[in-house]
């Protein structure tokens, strides 16, 4: 018979359980984290598709989205108004991260 994944967490230490949602917590913010963008700036999904000269439902797809290309990150950003900027961060140092071809 098939459990439910609450069943399962119940079981589990709490120190388990609140890593297990802690990590759950995190992922769901690298998904959401367009659409969180887009709702900070007030815009709708209409509006960035409108900017970028594509339909809606691209938009919507773009937002679930798990993996991109950096120029469509960049787009999307620069359609809410704002600028894509890159670092690397080493434990003693952190880094701006200049990509030419982004820079078109």
């Amino acid at each position: 018979m098939a459990r439910k994944l609450g069943e399962i967490l119940e079981k589990l230490p709490k120190e388990r359980r609140d890593l297990i949602e802690a990590q759950a917590d995190l992922f769901l913010d690298e998904i959401h984290g367009l659409e969180k963008l887009r709702k900070l700036k007030g815009l709708v999904q209409k509006d960035i598709a409108n900017h970028l000269g594509i339909q809606q439902a691209s938009i919507s797809k773009m937002e679930r989205q798990t993996d991109m290309y950096l120029s469509t990150l960049r787009n999307f950003v620069e359609a809410c108004g704002g600028k894509l900027e890159l670092t690397v961060t080493f434990p003693d140092q952190t880094v701006p991260l200049k990509l030419k071809a982004l820079s078109e």
